[in-house]
């Protein structure tokens, strides 16, 4: 009903109370337009949850060509979004491929660049002084969270995540107690949460269903706010195994299996003798593994769907990737599976398998559903793109470039001079990618000069062509480049 109609049924009102009237409503009316104004622009500022698998290869999704399982949730996320064909990791291990992502750094430059335990339990800590994504968010008023595998310091350490910009952390907080799906304990925050009838004799509650929840509980809890929700899943790192529940069931009849048993190396089964950092025995790893990712995939449509229960699906940005390339501890078999996607290498190697990773990014009207792109971006990259897309300062720190113009199909996307790469395990090991071209050097520290490999990934994706004799000038420039691009580190020299 109108003001004029209202007007109508009051026909004793002095003029002036009319006139007082007519301009209290349309007070009212100019305070409404603001409330909905200030509330427009808040929910214009995106969500964003940034979903890291761990040790899933380039091929272990059926939208990047596995036959042997499905994954449908996260296929999902390639029909609805944007799928990235040339996208990398940060590192071809954990803590340095979590560090690069943090800090925005490639491993020439970030502070952890290897796989750094601490006595008891905790990794090397990332320094007090590095800038991360979280606090850079925190900035933007975002709230933060992160869910799963931690890595990059302890508890009460300057690396403790909740001392690098997040507000609520709730998982593994050691990478090596992350070896074990039923653990004793997880952490939330500062507080050591013990998980009900696990005592590394008995496997009662499965970690990852119990991290799921807090990641969904997250999200529910700060809907009507800006939030960042990193989900650094534990799946489908080893050790291999599975709830016995409907999930396995899927396939513990469907594959040929060789068992793996606890005369391995490396291996533990629980029970009184157990140790805790290695892998339990698997009869059956092949199913075991499968049904791993194909867990993983039903955690994120939990999540999709948690966004659409909520209605803030079309203000969620998600995306997904992994760590590095795939595993073959524990019983894993990446040949099976074809899990590198017939690219050259696996976990702890900068050949592509190692680091090229399935990256995955929907946001709703904004990025074309069903699009592909072939735009090369590393992990480094994340932080500017989010500080684009939050209209924050990058810090000064980062060696990214922002991929934003590609998730919105524009045709301003600037491109990396390079990529590099650095790992200090067996002798030191380098790689760098310039345009289509790859240099890869292994025992860089017997033997800094080569032998050299270089590839053109534009004719060789699988690096099986060594052309390093036929262009001797663009070796010299691979070289220089590894050069320049690394700053020495005291805890991890080259």
């Amino acid at each position: 009903m109108n003001t004029t109609m209202r007007l109508r049924f009051v026909p004793n009102l002095s003029i002036l109370f009319v006139f007082s009237l007519l301009l209290s409503l349309g007070a009212c009316k100019e305070e409404t337009k603001t409330v909905t104004t200030t509330t427009a622009n808040a929910q214009q500022k995106p969500n964003i949850i940034y979903i890291l698998a761990d040790d899933l290869g380039y091929g272990d999704l059926s939208s990047y060509g596995q036959e042997k399982f499905e994954t449908p949730r996260i296929d999902e996320l390639a029909q609805r979004g944007m799928k990235f064909t040339q996208h990398y990791s940060g590192a071809p291990v954990c803590a340095p491929a979590r560090s690069s992502l943090m800090t925005g750094q490639h491993t020439g430059h970030t502070p952890i660049r290897g796989n750094m335990e601490l006595e008891g339990e905790g990794q090397t800590p990332l320094p007090g002084n590095s800038v991360t994504i979280a606090e850079m968010l925190k900035k933007a008023g975002y709230i933060t969270g992160a869910f799963g595998k931690w890595g990059l310091g302890f508890i009460g350490t300057e690396g403790d995540p909740v001392a690098q910009g997040f507000d609520e952390f709730y998982g593994y907080n050691c990478q090596r107690m992350s070896h074990r799906y039923y653990p004793t304990h997880l952490w939330h925050n500062e507080e050591k949460v013990l998980l009900e009838g696990n005592d590394w004799t008995k496997t009662e509650t499965y970690a990852p269903d119990k991290i799921q929840a807090a990641t969904l509980n997250f999200i529910e809890t700060n809907k009507e706010k800006p939030f960042f929700a990193y989900v650094p899943f534990v799946l489908p790192h080893a050790e291999l195994i599975s709830p016995n529940d409907s999930i396995f069931d899927k396939f513990k009849d469907k594959y040929e299996e060789t068992p793996y048993t606890a005369e391995n190396l490396y291996t533990s089964d629980y029970g009184p003798d157990i140790v805790p950092q290695e892998y339990a025995p698997q009869l059956k790893p092949h199913a075991a593994f499968a049904s791993m990712v194909y867990r993983m995939d039903v955690y994120v449509g939990q999540i999709l769907d948690k966004l659409d229960e909520l209605g803030i699906a079309d203000n969620t940005i998600v995306m997904f990737t992994s760590d590095n390339g795939p595993h073959a501890e524990g019983g894993a078999d990446p040949e099976f599976f074809n899990s590198s996607g017939g690219l050259k290498g696996i976990k702890r190697d900068l050949y592509e398998g190692g680091i090229r990773s399935p990256f995955l990014a929907v946001w709703p009207n904004k990025i074309k559903a069903g699009s592909t792109s072939d735009h090369v971006s590393a992990f480094w990259d994340l932080m500017p793109t989010l500080a684009e897309i939050t209209n924050t300062d990058v810090p000064a720190s980062s060696d990214g470039i922002s991929f934003l113009p590609t998730l919105l199909g524009k045709k301003d996307q600037k491109q990396h001079e390079y990529l590099y790469w650095e790992f200090s395990i067996q002798n030191g090991r380098k790689a760098v990618r310039k345009g289509d071209w790859k240099g890869v050097i292994y025992n860089f520290n017997k033997q800094p000069q080569g032998p050299f490999e270089l590839y053109n990934l534009a004719d060789d994706p699988e690096e099986t062509h060594n052309l390093a004799d036929q262009h001797p000038e663009i070796v010299t420039e691979m070289k220089q480049i590894m050069e320049n691009a690394s700053e020495e580190s005291e805890l991890f020299p080259f």
